[in-house]
């Protein structure tokens, strides 16, 4: 069965943003299926446009940031 977006749902979203771009915090459920996280990184581009990226690493700073979201978003699970 292919992936069909129509059956994604998502039920949060939140994100934390610094200087060079966004992390995206989202909780989804798929065809009413388990609830789980999706962390997503967007930087800016020349245009000061956010494209995605690579989630890769994180620093400290941004640990603390989306922490709280990640409790958050727990909750909602």
């Amino acid at each position: 069965m292919p992936y069909d977006s129509n059956l994604d749902a998502q039920t949060f979203t939140r994100f934390w943003e610094n200087d060079s771009g966004k992390i995206v915090v989202s909780v989804y459920s798929y065809n009413k299926g388990t609830k789980k996280i999706q962390i997503v990184r967007e930087v800016k581009d020349r245009n000061g446009e956010y494209a995605f990226a690579k989630l890769g690493r994180l620093t400290k700073e941004e640990t603390e940031g989306i922490l709280p979201i990640i409790q958050e978003a727990l909750k909602m699970m």
